[in-house]
């Protein structure tokens, strides 16, 4: 196995893993499209970080950051649906996106490039990975208390608001480090595709979350062999396994 794929393995786990933890708990929350809605309004960013010539990762996160915070906080303080303010956001972001992206990297911030994925999206993924496990782990027992009642934990002295915006940061920063594999147009997928198949499988929280994760990580490595055999773009490849895995979840537990 060469260093670059090698690479693109790892960065490919990584992100599915995180993905499909992430994911576990948003299909809990009953907020599947939230992550999908997300992951386009990364494109003003790399738009915006290609022009500069930065890292398009960078320039995604800043953007990402951004709409989640304004989302939260219209969520927190407006009478609209977070899932309208979502669909603002989405809509925004993506027309905006594709006036603001060069021609010739636009294919790619849209599906993703996983040839162009070197030693520093390397690095960075691990840190990112390290931090969305860590800060996921504490605050779980949180997020499925308010998952269940928010009244409840609101009675235990949980910070629902609070909890709400770290969990949809976490979710931000996935969705910037998945953009240079996955692309803008299909990140979101790989948060929801693998817990839902999970969900199908699973009996318990725990398995559930495991599963998620497990699912995410073997949907990333053979869409990455796909890929590759077959010439064909990163993102694409991922999400129709994942999906492919998901049918054969739902044709399992059918019977």
């Amino acid at each position: 196995m060469n260093t670059n794929l090698g690479l693109i393995l790892l960065v490919g786990a990584l992100i599915g893993a995180t993905s499909g933890y992430l994911g576990s708990f948003m299909v809990l929350k009953r907020m599947s499209l939230v992550g999908d809605a997300l992951s386009h309004v990364a494109l003003p960013g790399i738009a915006i970080a290609i022009t500069l010539g930065i890292n398009p990762l960078l320039g995604a996160l800043v953007a990402l950051v951004i709409a989640t915070f304004g989302i939260w906080y219209l969520g927190e303080h407006s009478e609209v649906y977070p899932e309208a303010l979502v669909g603002v956001f989405f809509t925004a972001s993506l027309s905006l996106g594709l006036l603001l992206t060069p021609e010739p990297e636009l294919l790619e911030a849209l599906f993703g490039n996983i040839d162009k994925i070197g030693i520093m999206d390397s690095v960075l993924t691990i840190i990112g990975a390290i931090i969305i496990f860590i800060v996921t782990f504490i605050f779980s027992k949180k997020l499925l208390l308010g998952i269940v009642s928010e009244d409840l934990a609101k009675s235990q002295g949980i910070n629902v608001a609070k909890v709400n915006l770290v969990y949809l940061l976490l979710v931000a920063l996935v969705v910037a480090l998945g953009v240079k594999f996955l692309g803008t147009l299909l990140t979101g997928a790989m948060v929801i595709i693998p817990a839902v198949t999970a969900k199908n499988l699973s009996k318990s929280i725990k398995q559930f979350q495991l599963y998620s994760i497990i699912l995410g990580v073997v949907s990333s490595f053979l869409g990455i062999f796909l890929a590759k055999y077959i010439g064909i773009s990163s993102g694409p490849a991922v999400v129709l396994t994942s999906i492919s895995i998901f049918l054969l979840s739902y044709i399992f537990k059918n019977k």
